[in-house]
């Protein structure tokens, strides 16, 4: 149950909230604090940085009045939106007038005239986000719950304020902003709403994949992503939004024999990595690790099924994706590109006899994310027969360990040939050209298998005696 009681006694002796209380009194307006705050101060959780500020009147000008008895020089005006923010005691207040909207069927972006609070309550996205609380000196701390709010917080349901096809169909960002909530609170969507973003679904595809990336990015941050990605498969919009990740889902068979789904190991991979990492990206590379897995599914006679270099092609995968959902094409696509890539390496030797040189190998492939790597390969182990889970993790534990054994002896992260191809030139006299490339990639190879030592000495010697053999 919700103790609204207990919940609201540090809002309700909260400065700012005097404040503003004091300066509407002063002016003779109505001022409330609604949406996500109270939603999350109403649960207990710990309250947000962001606080937003419906008065019934200026809102931008009652900002100005409000910075200027506190003191605060800086105040950021949206007069587009006609909004007004600015930063107090570290937490961000946002403050605009209560309006009602009415939207274009071409378009999230609404028409707004001004309104009461209960027209502002009626636009919000869900119930438990519309509840508001007065900040008025005769009804200080009164709660505003015109949609049953309250109940649907006790009993974790995600519903809309007004009729869910209007709801979605004028802002279909609120059907991602439902499946994001419901992942990120536990919480159930109502099954009328649910309905109504199946029914909707196809008005996403108005919504700019800026927006969507960043509502996939919440979900993936979640302490469960798979609830919301299951939601997002079952509601129809991951086909659209995602349609190669949609793509994982099912189950061939053949001969009587069948591959797992992908998409629901997939899903559980992501979730295995969010219970050892809050990295996002690593988040990210889980969801995309097995990503060519259909384009690549061959059935052999004799073998079963396979899905050889998937790996190799999901990691050519990568940037398309991230290109067209206008994720960062920088490190971090390139982070996940490459665990995408070598996430079979590992895994490999776990099945097989762990060699010095296949170890620094994967060291000097991988980097300073072997570490990571390592994380995404153990997260994959998704077999429902609990012996074989544990055997895989024990194997990964001996790579683990050979790993920091071998680093510490040939010190390989972000390796490079102790010989560089400038020395390899003026040492032979020799212009850039293959025959330095062949060299090079010698000593590459002679420290890797062991061959020879990581240092100048042996490395310089090493590449004399190549250059003997190719003739210099």
């Amino acid at each position: 149950m919700v103790n609204i009681n207990k919940n609201k006694s540090f809002f309700l002796n909260h400065k700012i909230f005097k404040k503003i209380s004091e300066l509407a009194e002063k002016e003779k307006i109505e001022a409330y604090v609604i949406g996500g705050f109270v939603r999350d101060m109403l649960l207990g959780n710990s309250y947000k940085k962001d606080i937003d500020i419906v008065v019934h009147g200026d809102g931008i000008e009652f900002a100005r009045k409000l910075a200027s008895d506190l003191d605060i020089k800086k105040v950021n005006i949206y007069k587009t939106y006609g909004t007004a923010m600015f930063k107090y005691d570290n937490t961000e207040l946002e403050f605009v007038g209560a309006r009602k909207e009415s939207y274009n069927y071409n378009s999230r972006n609404p028409v707004v005239e001004k309104g009461s609070i209960e027209d502002d309550q009626k636009r919000r996205d869900f119930t438990i986000n519309a509840l508001a609380i007065s900040l008025n000196k005769n009804k200080y701390g009164d709660l505003i719950d015109p949609f049953n709010g309250l109940f649907d917080l006790e009993n974790k349901i995600i519903r809309t304020p007004l009729d869910p096809d209007i709801t979605f169909s004028d802002d279909p960002l609120r059907m991602l902003r439902a499946i994001r909530f419901a992942s990120q609170l536990n919480f159930v969507i109502e099954e009328k709403c649910f309905e109504a973003i199946k029914n909707n679904k196809k008005r996403i595809k108005i919504i700019s994949a800026e927006r969507i990336h960043i509502e996939l990015n919440k979900i993936l941050l979640t302490q469960k992503p798979s609830i919301g990605l299951r939601l997002l498969f079952d509601s129809g919009l991951l086909e659209i939004i995602f349609p190669e990740l949609y793509r994982l889902a099912g189950v061939t068979t053949h001969n009587n024999i069948s591959h797992k789904d992908n998409f629901l190991h997939t899903i559980q991979v992501v979730d295995n990595v969010a219970a050892l990492s809050d990295d996002l990206w690593l988040r990210w590379a889980a969801l995309l690790h097995d990503i060519a897995k259909p384009k690549t599914k061959k059935f052999v006679e004799g073998i079963g099924w396979t899905f050889h270099s998937h790996n190799f092609l999901g990691a050519k995968m990568v940037p398309e994706i991230f290109a067209r959902l206008k994720l960062p094409l920088n490190d971090k696509m390139r982070y996940v590109q490459k665990l995408v890539d070598l996430h079979m390496r590992p895994i490999a030797l776990v099945e097989e006899e762990v060699t010095d040189s296949a170890i620094r190998r994967l060291v000097v492939d991988a980097g300073e994310d072997i570490d990571d790597l390592l994380t995404l390969c153990e997260a994959d182990i998704t077999s429902k027969n609990e012996k074989k889970v544990a055997q895989y993790l024990e194997n990964f534990a001996n790579v683990r360990k050979k790993i920091v054994e071998v680093e510490e002896r040939d010190s390989l992260r972000n390796f490079q040939p102790p010989v560089s191809g400038e020395e390899i030139m003026e040492y032979f006299n020799i212009p850039a050209s293959r025959t330095v490339g062949i060299i090079k990639n010698a000593i590459k190879d002679a420290i890797l298998d062991g061959i020879i030592p990581n240092n100048y000495e042996n490395a310089r010697e090493f590449m004399i005696e190549k250059g003997k053999e190719l003739g210099l």
